[in-house]
Protein backbone atom coordinates (compact mmCIF):
# COMPACT_ATOMS: atom_id res chain seq x y z
CA UNK A 1 0.00 0.00 0.00
CA UNK A 2 0.84 3.44 -0.99
CA UNK A 3 2.96 6.03 2.22
CA UNK A 4 0.06 8.03 1.94
CA UNK A 5 -2.68 5.06 2.67
CA UNK A 6 -0.49 4.52 5.74
CA UNK A 7 -0.16 7.91 7.18
CA UNK A 8 -4.14 8.58 6.79
CA UNK A 9 -5.30 5.40 8.95
CA UNK A 10 -4.76 6.46 12.19
CA UNK A 11 -6.41 4.20 15.46
CA UNK A 12 -8.63 5.87 18.23
CA UNK A 13 -7.92 6.32 21.70
CA UNK A 14 -10.06 4.08 24.05
CA UNK A 15 -11.46 5.30 27.26
CA UNK A 16 -14.51 3.40 29.05
CA UNK A 17 -17.29 4.93 27.49
CA UNK A 18 -15.92 3.80 24.12
CA UNK A 19 -15.49 0.97 25.46
CA UNK A 20 -18.70 0.24 26.63
CA UNK A 21 -20.24 0.88 23.89
CA UNK A 22 -17.95 -1.26 21.73
CA UNK A 23 -19.14 -4.21 23.88
CA UNK A 24 -22.99 -3.33 23.83
CA UNK A 25 -22.64 -2.93 19.92
CA UNK A 26 -20.75 -6.25 19.39
CA UNK A 27 -23.21 -7.82 21.96
CA UNK A 28 -26.36 -6.84 19.39
CA UNK A 29 -24.41 -7.79 16.57
CA UNK A 30 -23.34 -10.59 17.56
CA UNK A 31 -27.41 -11.01 18.36
CA UNK A 32 -28.34 -10.13 15.10
CA UNK A 33 -25.47 -11.98 13.68
CA UNK A 34 -26.85 -15.01 14.96
CA UNK A 35 -30.38 -14.52 14.12
CA UNK A 36 -30.24 -13.28 10.56
CA UNK A 37 -26.86 -15.19 9.91
CA UNK A 38 -25.39 -11.90 8.68
CA UNK A 39 -21.81 -11.31 10.08
CA UNK A 40 -23.58 -8.19 12.22
CA UNK A 41 -21.16 -5.98 10.32
CA UNK A 42 -23.82 -3.98 8.94
CA UNK A 43 -24.45 -3.02 12.97
CA UNK A 44 -20.52 -2.90 13.65
CA UNK A 45 -18.66 -1.17 11.21
CA UNK A 46 -21.38 1.84 11.11
CA UNK A 47 -20.80 1.64 15.23
CA UNK A 48 -16.88 1.93 15.15
CA UNK A 49 -17.11 4.46 12.42
CA UNK A 50 -19.01 6.66 14.26
CA UNK A 51 -16.45 6.54 16.93
CA UNK A 52 -14.27 7.96 14.58
CA UNK A 53 -12.58 4.83 13.77
CA UNK A 54 -11.10 4.96 10.27
CA UNK A 55 -13.73 3.07 7.52
CA UNK A 56 -10.40 0.70 6.39
CA UNK A 57 -9.85 0.06 10.31
CA UNK A 58 -13.29 -0.88 11.11
CA UNK A 59 -13.58 -3.20 8.09
CA UNK A 60 -10.81 -4.84 8.79
CA UNK A 61 -11.40 -5.16 13.14
CA UNK A 62 -14.58 -6.41 11.71
CA UNK A 63 -13.53 -8.95 9.43
CA UNK A 64 -10.94 -10.28 11.98
CA UNK A 65 -13.63 -10.95 14.76
CA UNK A 66 -15.69 -12.26 12.37
CA UNK A 67 -14.25 -15.91 11.68
CA UNK A 68 -13.85 -16.96 15.25
CA UNK A 69 -17.64 -15.53 16.33
CA UNK A 70 -19.04 -16.85 12.73
CA UNK A 71 -17.82 -20.56 13.46
CA UNK A 72 -19.26 -20.55 17.28
CA UNK A 73 -22.90 -19.30 15.30
CA UNK A 74 -22.10 -21.96 12.90
CA UNK A 75 -21.62 -25.17 15.27
CA UNK A 76 -24.32 -23.69 17.02
CA UNK A 77 -27.37 -23.94 14.15
CA UNK A 78 -25.25 -26.97 13.11
CA UNK A 79 -26.66 -28.58 15.88
CA UNK A 80 -29.82 -27.72 15.46
CA UNK A 81 -30.08 -29.16 11.46
CA UNK A 82 -30.33 -25.85 9.94
CA UNK A 83 -26.43 -25.36 8.32
CA UNK A 84 -25.86 -27.06 4.68
CA UNK A 85 -22.40 -26.98 5.01
CA UNK A 86 -22.24 -28.29 1.33
CA UNK A 87 -23.36 -25.16 0.16
CA UNK A 88 -21.60 -23.24 2.61
CA UNK A 89 -18.49 -24.46 1.85
CA UNK A 90 -19.16 -24.07 -2.10
CA UNK A 91 -20.31 -20.33 -1.99
CA UNK A 92 -17.17 -19.41 0.41
CA UNK A 93 -14.83 -20.79 -2.73
CA UNK A 94 -15.82 -18.20 -5.08
CA UNK A 95 -16.17 -15.54 -1.83
CA UNK A 96 -12.75 -16.16 -1.20
CA UNK A 97 -11.71 -14.74 -4.46
CA UNK A 98 -14.08 -11.98 -3.95
CA UNK A 99 -12.21 -11.01 -0.68
CA UNK A 100 -9.09 -10.68 -2.65
CA UNK A 101 -10.65 -8.21 -5.53
CA UNK A 102 -12.19 -6.42 -2.15
CA UNK A 103 -9.76 -5.59 -0.59
CA UNK A 104 -8.09 -4.63 -3.70
CA UNK A 105 -10.41 -1.84 -4.43
CA UNK A 106 -10.29 -0.91 -1.19
CA UNK A 107 -6.77 -0.26 -0.93
CA UNK A 108 -6.43 1.83 -4.29
CA UNK A 109 -9.32 4.23 -2.94
CA UNK A 110 -7.53 4.62 0.41
CA UNK A 111 -4.09 5.09 -1.42
CA UNK A 112 -6.03 7.95 -4.00
CA UNK A 113 -7.85 9.78 -1.64
CA UNK A 114 -6.79 8.33 1.83
CA UNK A 115 -9.09 8.43 5.40
CA UNK A 116 -11.89 10.72 4.01
CA UNK A 117 -12.38 9.06 0.13
CA UNK A 118 -12.59 5.85 2.38
CA UNK A 119 -14.62 6.65 4.76
CA UNK A 120 -16.80 7.90 2.09
CA UNK A 121 -17.01 4.97 0.19
CA UNK A 122 -17.80 3.18 2.82
CA UNK A 123 -20.70 4.95 3.93
CA UNK A 124 -22.08 5.44 0.54
CA UNK A 125 -22.07 1.52 -0.25
CA UNK A 126 -23.63 0.98 2.84
CA UNK A 127 -26.10 3.51 1.72
CA UNK A 128 -27.09 1.71 -1.16
CA UNK A 129 -26.51 -1.63 -0.66
CA UNK A 130 -28.91 -1.32 2.74
CA UNK A 131 -31.85 0.87 0.93
CA UNK A 132 -31.94 -1.31 -1.97
CA UNK A 133 -31.69 -5.10 -0.32
CA UNK A 134 -32.99 -4.11 2.88
CA UNK A 135 -36.25 -2.62 1.24
CA UNK A 136 -36.90 -5.33 -0.93
CA UNK A 137 -36.18 -7.51 2.22
CA UNK A 138 -39.04 -5.49 4.23
CA UNK A 139 -41.08 -5.92 0.96
CA UNK A 140 -40.98 -9.17 0.58
CA UNK A 141 -41.49 -10.08 4.20
CA UNK A 142 -44.77 -8.45 4.80
CA UNK A 143 -45.80 -10.22 1.49
CA UNK A 144 -45.17 -13.31 3.44
CA UNK A 145 -46.56 -12.38 6.44
CA UNK A 146 -50.00 -11.53 3.88
CA UNK A 147 -49.88 -14.79 2.71
CA UNK A 148 -50.16 -16.54 6.34
CA UNK A 149 -46.37 -16.43 7.10
CA UNK A 150 -45.47 -19.39 4.35
CA UNK A 151 -42.81 -18.71 2.45
CA UNK A 152 -42.52 -19.48 -1.03
CA UNK A 153 -39.69 -20.26 -3.62
CA UNK A 154 -39.17 -17.54 -6.05
CA UNK A 155 -40.48 -17.49 -9.82
CA UNK A 156 -36.34 -17.13 -10.54
CA UNK A 157 -35.29 -20.04 -8.06
CA UNK A 158 -37.22 -22.24 -9.94
CA UNK A 159 -36.16 -21.06 -13.07
CA UNK A 160 -32.90 -21.54 -12.36
CA UNK A 161 -33.08 -24.77 -10.84
CA UNK A 162 -34.73 -26.37 -14.24
CA UNK A 163 -31.89 -25.08 -16.31
CA UNK A 164 -29.51 -28.19 -16.57
CA UNK A 165 -26.12 -27.01 -16.79
CA UNK A 166 -23.60 -28.99 -15.54
CA UNK A 167 -21.79 -29.47 -12.81
CA UNK A 168 -25.55 -29.91 -11.11
CA UNK A 169 -25.15 -29.98 -7.67
CA UNK A 170 -27.58 -31.33 -4.84
CA UNK A 171 -27.44 -29.28 -1.27
CA UNK A 172 -29.71 -31.77 1.11
CA UNK A 173 -30.29 -29.63 4.07
CA UNK A 174 -31.10 -26.64 1.87
CA UNK A 175 -33.25 -29.29 -0.41
CA UNK A 176 -32.01 -27.55 -3.37
CA UNK A 177 -30.71 -29.09 -6.87
CA UNK A 178 -29.09 -26.06 -9.09
CA UNK A 179 -26.30 -25.28 -11.68
CA UNK A 180 -22.68 -25.00 -9.57
CA UNK A 181 -22.40 -21.80 -12.18
CA UNK A 182 -26.01 -20.11 -10.34
CA UNK A 183 -23.85 -20.12 -6.61
CA UNK A 184 -20.72 -18.58 -8.53
CA UNK A 185 -21.68 -15.05 -8.94
CA UNK A 186 -23.83 -14.74 -5.22
CA UNK A 187 -20.56 -15.79 -3.87
CA UNK A 188 -18.00 -13.72 -5.44
CA UNK A 189 -20.35 -10.90 -4.54
CA UNK A 190 -20.74 -11.76 -1.19
CA UNK A 191 -16.89 -11.77 -0.63
CA UNK A 192 -16.17 -8.63 -2.79
CA UNK A 193 -18.81 -6.36 -0.52
CA UNK A 194 -17.19 -8.03 2.80
CA UNK A 195 -14.10 -7.35 1.90
CA UNK A 196 -14.79 -3.64 1.07
CA UNK A 197 -17.22 -2.81 3.46
CA UNK A 198 -17.23 -6.02 5.82
CA UNK A 199 -20.84 -6.79 4.81
CA UNK A 200 -21.28 -9.85 2.88
CA UNK A 201 -24.08 -11.52 4.52
CA UNK A 202 -26.78 -8.47 2.37
CA UNK A 203 -25.86 -10.61 -0.59
CA UNK A 204 -25.30 -13.95 0.46
CA UNK A 205 -28.60 -14.15 2.43
CA UNK A 206 -30.67 -13.00 -0.31
CA UNK A 207 -29.00 -14.82 -2.62
CA UNK A 208 -29.73 -17.85 -1.32
CA UNK A 209 -33.10 -17.12 -0.69
CA UNK A 210 -34.49 -15.16 -4.05
CA UNK A 211 -31.68 -17.07 -6.28
CA UNK A 212 -30.77 -20.68 -5.58
CA UNK A 213 -34.38 -20.97 -3.66
CA UNK A 214 -32.84 -22.10 0.13
CA UNK A 215 -35.18 -21.39 2.76
CA UNK A 216 -34.46 -18.05 5.21
CA UNK A 217 -33.48 -19.89 8.19
CA UNK A 218 -30.92 -22.53 5.74
CA UNK A 219 -29.47 -19.62 4.26
CA UNK A 220 -29.37 -17.28 7.20
CA UNK A 221 -27.62 -20.45 9.09
CA UNK A 222 -25.25 -21.64 5.66
CA UNK A 223 -24.39 -17.60 5.74
CA UNK A 224 -22.20 -18.21 9.20
CA UNK A 225 -20.02 -20.53 6.91
CA UNK A 226 -18.88 -18.52 4.52
CA UNK A 227 -18.29 -15.67 7.17
CA UNK A 228 -15.93 -17.69 8.86
CA UNK A 229 -13.81 -18.72 5.11
CA UNK A 230 -14.09 -14.79 4.50
CA UNK A 231 -13.38 -13.91 7.44
CA UNK A 232 -10.08 -15.95 8.18
CA UNK A 233 -8.51 -15.32 4.81
CA UNK A 234 -9.74 -11.25 4.68
CA UNK A 235 -7.85 -10.87 8.28
CA UNK A 236 -4.46 -12.62 6.86
CA UNK A 237 -5.09 -10.17 4.19
CA UNK A 238 -5.84 -7.21 6.02
CA UNK A 239 -3.28 -7.57 8.41
CA UNK A 240 -0.12 -7.78 6.36
CA UNK A 241 -1.24 -4.08 5.62
CA UNK A 242 -1.22 -3.11 9.30
CA UNK A 243 -4.96 -2.33 9.76
CA UNK A 244 -6.46 -4.58 12.61
CA UNK A 245 -7.19 -2.54 15.54
CA UNK A 246 -6.62 -5.93 18.02
CA UNK A 247 -8.00 -3.96 20.48
CA UNK A 248 -11.46 -2.91 19.18
CA UNK A 249 -11.64 -6.73 17.35
CA UNK A 250 -11.17 -8.38 21.32
CA UNK A 251 -14.14 -5.96 22.84
CA UNK A 252 -16.63 -6.62 19.98
CA UNK A 253 -15.89 -10.01 19.96
CA UNK A 254 -16.16 -10.63 23.87
CA UNK A 255 -19.77 -8.61 23.21
CA UNK A 256 -20.54 -10.69 20.30
CA UNK A 257 -19.79 -14.23 21.16
CA UNK A 258 -22.78 -13.87 23.70
CA UNK A 259 -25.00 -12.32 21.64
CA UNK A 260 -24.33 -15.02 18.66
CA UNK A 261 -25.49 -18.06 21.06
CA UNK A 262 -28.40 -16.35 22.46
CA UNK A 263 -29.82 -15.05 18.46
CA UNK A 264 -28.90 -19.17 17.53
CA UNK A 265 -31.25 -19.80 20.26
CA UNK A 266 -33.96 -17.34 19.11
CA UNK A 267 -33.77 -18.95 15.60
CA UNK A 268 -35.22 -21.80 16.92
CA UNK A 269 -38.43 -20.17 18.53
CA UNK A 270 -39.59 -17.81 16.03
CA UNK A 271 -41.19 -17.77 12.89
CA UNK A 272 -38.64 -17.97 9.40
CA UNK A 273 -40.71 -14.65 8.35
CA UNK A 274 -39.10 -12.73 11.66
CA UNK A 275 -35.96 -13.13 10.66
CA UNK A 276 -36.54 -11.06 7.35
CA UNK A 277 -38.53 -8.55 9.69
CA UNK A 278 -35.55 -7.78 11.88
CA UNK A 279 -33.05 -7.66 8.53
CA UNK A 280 -35.03 -5.27 6.79
CA UNK A 281 -35.84 -2.89 9.71
CA UNK A 282 -32.54 -2.74 11.21
CA UNK A 283 -30.78 -2.25 6.93
CA UNK A 284 -33.16 0.56 6.53
CA UNK A 285 -32.91 2.74 9.90
CA UNK A 286 -28.76 2.18 9.43
CA UNK A 287 -28.73 3.47 6.02
CA UNK A 288 -30.23 6.42 7.29
CA UNK A 289 -27.38 6.79 9.94
CA UNK A 290 -24.76 6.67 7.51
CA UNK A 291 -26.44 8.82 5.07
CA UNK A 292 -26.44 11.37 7.69
CA UNK A 293 -22.62 10.99 7.50
CA UNK A 294 -21.98 11.60 4.25
CA UNK A 295 -21.75 15.40 4.29
CA UNK A 296 -18.78 15.76 6.47
CA UNK A 297 -16.72 13.43 4.36
CA UNK A 298 -17.24 15.45 1.49
CA UNK A 299 -16.34 18.89 3.25
CA UNK A 300 -12.95 16.82 4.15
CA UNK A 301 -12.22 16.04 0.02
CA UNK A 302 -13.18 19.50 -0.50
CA UNK A 303 -16.66 18.72 -2.14
CA UNK A 304 -18.68 20.19 0.03
CA UNK A 305 -18.94 23.32 1.96
CA UNK A 306 -20.75 23.30 5.62
CA UNK A 307 -20.67 25.09 8.85
CA UNK A 308 -19.17 23.25 12.13
CA UNK A 309 -22.17 23.74 13.56
CA UNK A 310 -23.85 21.95 11.11
CA UNK A 311 -22.10 18.93 10.69
CA UNK A 312 -21.51 18.62 14.71
CA UNK A 313 -25.78 18.55 14.61
CA UNK A 314 -25.34 15.64 11.68
CA UNK A 315 -22.74 13.67 13.81
CA UNK A 316 -25.18 13.49 17.19
CA UNK A 317 -28.09 12.61 14.87
CA UNK A 318 -26.50 9.65 13.19
CA UNK A 319 -25.15 8.54 16.27
CA UNK A 320 -28.16 8.65 17.45
CA UNK A 321 -30.00 6.90 14.83
CA UNK A 322 -27.37 3.94 15.14
CA UNK A 323 -28.17 3.68 18.64
CA UNK A 324 -32.43 2.88 17.90
CA UNK A 325 -31.46 0.70 15.18
CA UNK A 326 -29.39 -1.18 17.59
CA UNK A 327 -32.02 -1.13 20.37
CA UNK A 328 -35.06 -1.60 18.00
CA UNK A 329 -32.92 -4.91 16.40
CA UNK A 330 -32.51 -6.23 20.12
CA UNK A 331 -36.01 -5.43 20.60
CA UNK A 332 -37.52 -7.08 18.14
CA UNK A 333 -35.15 -10.37 18.58
CA UNK A 334 -35.59 -10.78 22.37
CA UNK A 335 -38.99 -10.25 21.88
CA UNK A 336 -40.03 -12.32 19.18
CA UNK A 337 -38.32 -14.95 21.60
CA UNK A 338 -40.10 -14.15 24.68
CA UNK A 339 -43.32 -14.44 23.18
CA UNK A 340 -42.70 -17.55 21.25
CA UNK A 341 -41.36 -18.81 24.71
CA UNK A 342 -44.59 -18.01 26.63
CA UNK A 343 -46.57 -19.38 24.25
CA UNK A 344 -44.78 -22.84 24.04
CA UNK A 345 -45.18 -22.53 28.14
CA UNK A 346 -48.85 -21.68 27.65
CA UNK A 347 -48.95 -25.19 25.67
CA UNK A 348 -47.31 -27.61 28.02
CA UNK A 349 -49.78 -27.79 30.58
CA UNK A 350 -52.42 -28.59 27.97
CA UNK A 351 -49.96 -30.99 25.87
CA UNK A 352 -49.76 -32.50 29.62
CA UNK A 353 -53.98 -32.76 30.05
CA UNK A 354 -53.79 -34.37 26.32
CA UNK A 355 -51.63 -37.01 27.51
CA UNK A 356 -52.63 -37.99 30.74
CA UNK A 357 -56.21 -38.19 28.97
CA UNK A 358 -55.16 -40.26 26.19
Amino acid sequence: MHDVAAEAVKFIDLNLINIGFLFIVGFIGGLVSGFIGSGGAFVLTPGMMSLGVPGAVAVASNMCHKFPKALVGAYKRFKYGQVDIKLGLVMAASAGVGVQVGIKIQEWILSRWGEAGSNLYVSLSFVVVLVVVGGYVFWDAWRTQKSGGVEIVTALAKRLQKINLPPMMHFKTADVRISMWFTLPIGFATGMLAATIAVGGFIGVPGMIYVLGASSLVSSATELVIAFVMGFAGTVKWAMHGMVDIRLTLIILAGSLLGVQLGAIGTTYVKENVIKIVMGTIMIIVAVSRALAVPQYLKQLGVMSLSETTLSVLSIISFATMCIALGIGAVIILGSMWRAKRAEAAKAPEYAMEKSYG
